[in-house]
């Protein structure tokens, strides 16, 4: 199934779009995990460091307290126990901010803090007990003794946040891992789709100068032949006024000639010469009709917009129908006329059209019967359907189409008079108009004739 070039470019840009908002998604989240994961371990990395300068502070202070014993140095005791113990209090509660969200660390600080306070009891009764020259034992084995139980709930306390930097490390690995190959894969895509969406868009570029160039050579084109169609329908109206203006004068001299030999010689010349005379005085009639006929068709059509103006189609219809009063006498017709709007066009072409419409239903009108001709309108939009039907003898629904052709009979000439144009008359006239006539027919029932046109033509003369 070919998909249009509109659809693969949009679609290559929704395709884009849809991977940028994708990447950008997956890089927000593997961003902000891997700032969490830092944050984690650059905390584990500070209760660490505060639980360690914690320890080696205590150690530090027992080991003073020792050098002092042996060696009587007061630098030892510089700074004082308690000077210590304030700055072991403040790593602690360092401690405690960093620990805030961990409940479990925090219970681990509740249980470090008691042992802190009796090991800074015992300090500073051991600095108070210097003056003494000996050695107290028990209380040396005292000290050690909570130092051991500081120790451990200190490697309790690293013991867990080592445990959660080894997590934090392999889900930093992890989305270490995977972010460069996201972000390369999808700009990778966004690349290539939008290579394929400028190639694509190049290439309708292109073919759309092509395009317009072949336009305006097609343009420049039917403008010529328009100039030349033009010019030739100019010749052939001066021909076709010229030829049927110098064929009358022949048939005037027939037909002058045929009368003068029937006048001075009539009663002389033998009964086949007589018939012979007539049968030519009605051929010339007929020329002179067919002659008349043509120039008719010639003419018809042929609207400029000046000539348009709007058009009482009912009035038309009374003038028409008031013009043919002898005709429709003869055959006892009865004409229904129902209101008709008010059309655009030119008047005289409209007159025409269905002089030559009703003139037909007279022609074919079932001798059997009445003539009855109704003539209604319908209106929808910009669009009027008028429908002229009658009584006659009808036609094939066959010859529909035929019987809008130049020249085209479906009756003998012996039958019936005419010479075929007038229809033909009746569909330029319309198409000329932008509208559209069509027949219905039936042998033996009538026929209906059907004409389409527009209400206003001011769409087509622009």
């Amino acid at each position: 199934m070919h998909i249009p070039v509109q659809k693969k470019i949009r679609l290559g840009f929704f395709i884009a779009f849809t991977v940028i908002i994708v990447a950008s998604i997956c890089s927000f989240l593997v961003t902000k995990t891997l700032l969490d994961n830092a944050r984690w371990m650059n905390q584990t990395i500070e209760i660490s460091k505060s639980l360690e300068v914690i320890t080696k502070q205590l150690k530090d202070a027992e080991s003073a307290l020792r050098g002092y014993r042996l060696t009587q140095d007061t630098a030892f005791l510089r700074p004082t126990m308690q000077e210590r113990s304030i700055k072991i209090e403040e790593e602690y509660m360092l401690l405690r901010r960093i620990t805030a969200d961990s409940r479990r660390q925090q219970l681990h600080l509740d249980t470090l803090k008691k042992l802190l306070e009796k090991k800074y009891q015992q300090l500073i009764a051991g600095e108070a007990k210097l003056s003494a020259p000996q050695t107290d034992t028990s209380a040396v084995q005292e000290g050690e003794k909570w130092m051991d139980k500081i120790d451990v709930k200190v490697q309790d306390m690293l013991h867990i946040e080592n445990a959660k930097l080894h997590q934090k490390s392999r889900l930093q690995d992890f989305f270490s891992a995977i972010w460069i190959p996201v972000i390369f894969i999808s700009s990778l895509m966004a690349i290539l789709i939008g290579i394929y969406s400028y190639v694509t868009l190049t290439r309708e570029f292109r073919l759309q100068l092509h395009i317009e160039s072949r336009l305006k050579s097609y343009q420049h084109d039917l403008q010529q032949n328009i100039k030349l169609l033009n010019k030739s329908n100019e010749e052939l109206e001066q021909f076709a006024y010229v030829a049927s203006h110098d064929l009358q004068e022949p048939l005037r001299k027939i037909s002058t000639f045929s009368d003068r030999l029937q006048t001075k010689y009539g009663n002389e010349l033998p009964q086949e010469a007589s018939d012979l005379i007539l049968r030519m005085v009605g051929a010339v009639g007929r020329m002179r009709v067919l002659i008349n006929d043509l120039l008719l068709f010639s003419r018809a059509g042929r609207i400029t917009p000046e000539h348009i103006e709007k058009v009482d189609m009912t009035q038309v219809l009374q003038e028409v129908t008031g013009d043919l009063e002898v005709s429709l006498q003869e055959k006892k017709a009865m004409v229904h006329i129902a209101p008709l709007p008010v059309i655009e066009g030119m008047p005289t072409a409209f007159h025409q059209l269905f002089q030559n419409i009703i003139t037909n239903a007279i022609k074919f009108a079932d001798p059997g019967r009445q003539l009855v001709i109704n003539i209604r309108a319908e209106q929808e939009n910009n669009q009027c359907r008028i429908y002229i039907e009658d009584n006659g003898i009808g036609f094939d629904p066959a010859y529909a189409e035929r019987i809008f052709l130049l020249f085209q009979r479906l009756h003998g000439m012996s039958e019936y008079s005419g010479t075929g144009i007038g229809l033909a008359i009746c569909k330029k006239i319309v198409d000329s108009h932008h509208g559209h006539i069509t027949a219905l027919g039936s042998p033996g029932k009538g026929a209906t004739f059907i004409i389409e046109l527009p209400l206003t033509q001011t769409l087509y003369n622009e």
